[in-house]
């Protein structure tokens, strides 16, 4: 891994464990091992890096979304696997801590790929919902976008359900929870 992709993954971790006020470019020369000289060379300061962590960061969601979104099966039992996809409940969502970020909400740059990311997800949800209707899967009445919202609402809740717990068993409650309230509008039911 070359320098800059050692910045950008460090901060990547710091982000994730401390937010950014607690990521200092000091913080981010250490967990690298790159000097001043290198970070100041690839990137103009620390809101520049940590857009490139942030921007990194939603990839790699989007990507591991999108990989269960498009395996083969029914869209309901891709939206499950997606849902039930096996995650570090007690570190919270990467994405998802970032809004409780004072600093990141405040800056438009830093924000603009958390709320992006957050769409995407919502839409790519309600695709798949739709989807499902379509196919005769679940009940024409259910409303794909609302209900694409509620299951993101329900992931994010369950990691901080998960973190005031300290454990993982309230996460994974308020999934099974959310696909039971799916399951109950199934078509034929």
């Amino acid at each position: 891994m070359d320098t800059r992709e050692k910045l950008i993954e460090s901060t990547r971790a710091l982000l994730w464990e401390r937010g950014y006020v607690g990521t200092s470019p000091k913080a981010i020369q250490e967990r690298s091992g790159a000097g001043q000289g290198s970070m100041y060379h690839h990137f103009s300061g620390k809101p520049e890096l940590a857009l490139a962590a942030i921007n990194r960061t939603a990839e790699d969601l989007r990507a591991r979304a999108e990989a269960a979104f498009t395996a083969p099966g029914p869209a309901l039992d891709r939206v499950a696997a997606y849902l039930r996809r096996e995650r570090e409940a007690l570190k919270g969502c990467p994405v998802g801590r970032l809004t409780q970020d004072p600093e990141v909400m405040a800056d438009p740059a830093l924000r603009d790929p958390v709320e992006q990311t957050f769409a995407w997800l919502t839409t790519r949800l309600a695709d798949l919902l739709a989807e499902a209707q379509s196919n005769g899967d679940l009940a024409p009445t259910l409303a794909p976008g609302p209900t694409a919202t509620a299951l993101v609402a329900v992931l994010q809740g369950g990691y901080v359900l998960a973190r005031a717990a300290g454990a993982t068993e309230p996460y994974a409650n308020a999934i099974e929870g959310a696909l039971g309230l799916l399951a109950g509008h199934r078509e034929g039911r």
